[in-house]
């Protein structure tokens, strides 16, 4: 991997680690749940065929796994006030400790209530080439998703970050074609798929649609890039910029910007994030809270405080959310 791109691995895995030790120390003590309405009456999820550019919403990026064993309050008061914000992108990763599927279901009853579009995602295995991985992912979808629906609707976003920036365009369709047909076991909505390279590599991405000898086949995805200033696009052998967006609208495929924010590298983030803000793309910001370290957009991070029953917008906030 070129060195460029080890920031982009290693901001993926900072959204993690620090947390997991905070967790541990407050799962004993804190045990507040999130705020919680009134349940909303599902819709079902998007599909391609009715989607138009945009149709998400801008949004933000939630990431509670990691602490007080998910018993974080969302901040919703303030959420709602930043009119922007449509779209959550709900991380989940069941290896979290202490993660148990009924708070899945408090996470996404909670979200519904408050009449946001949710996106679910499952956070592991990022920059993996394996086929394993990649089709654990699905299989957990298909034991957990009708139970996780039964709390309200969602889009499955299958696998964070899963490919390296190396696998090839056939390898990963083809691994994806056989996570896909897993999943259509359980869900006929709109599956959302990360393009390789911790969300980088269009090239490969659109390879994977339009000229690889194996090509992903189902007619109901949507590509996710993911957006940092150390972004890094091997397949075009250059940092990450806007032409390279050019690749994933090339794809004919309905396109987001799953994740976006600030950092260290030479990508100009803001820049590319407006481009496909310019195409009509769904941009969702990292993160409203659950970063492992600074990128938070509120006041106190659920890594220091996760049952806060007050929270503030911040500077990262200001920069962020400028580009929704």
């Amino acid at each position: 991997m070129k060195t460029k791109s080890n920031f982009a691995q290693v901001l993926s895995n900072l959204k993690k680690p620090l947390a997991l030790a905070f967790s541990l120390a407050l799962t004993s003590s804190l045990f507040t749940q999130c705020n919680e309405s009134e349940k909303v009456t599902p819709q079902s999820p998007v599909s391609a065929s009715a989607q138009e550019e945009g149709i998400f919403g801008n949004g933000v990026n939630c990431q509670p796994a990691y602490y007080n064993s998910g018993n974080v309050n969302f901040g919703f008061s303030l959420m709602k006030s930043q009119t922007k914000i449509k779209t959550i992108r709900l991380e989940i990763d069941p290896s979290a400790f202490g993660f148990n599927i009924n708070q899945a279901k408090t996470w996404i009853k909670n979200i519904k209530a408050q009449g946001y579009t949710l996106i679910c995602t499952y956070h592991r295995f990022g920059g993996s080439d394996s086929q394993s991985d990649l089709n654990t992912a699905a299989n957990w979808w298909k034991s957990n998703y009708s139970n996780l629906a039964s709390a309200g609707s969602f889009n499955i976003n299958l696998c964070n970050e899963w490919g390296s920036h190396n696998i090839s365009a056939a390898n990963y369709a083809a691994y994806y074609n056989g996570a896909i047909s897993i999943v259509r076991q359980v869900y006929s909505g709109l599956i959302i798929i990360d393009i390789p390279g911790w969300g980088q590599e269009t090239y490969t991405a659109y390879q994977a649609i339009k000229t690889a000898s194996t090509k992903i086949t189902d007619g109901n995805i949507a590509l996710s890039t993911h957006i940092y200033p150390g972004n890094w696009n091997q397949g075009r052998n250059h940092t990450y910029q806007k032409s390279d967006m050019d690749d994933l609208a090339n794809t004919g495929k309905p396109i987001l910007i799953g994740e976006f924010g600030t950092g260290s590298g030479s990508c100009d983030w803001a820049g590319c994030t407006d481009y496909g803000r310019g195409k009509g793309w769904t941009a969702l910001a990292w993160s409203w809270n659950g970063d492992g370290n600074s990128l938070n957009m509120v006041t106190p991070s659920w890594a220091s405080n996760p049952t806060a029953t007050s929270f503030s917008t911040n500077s990262y906030f200001n920069t962020v959310y400028a580009h929704l």
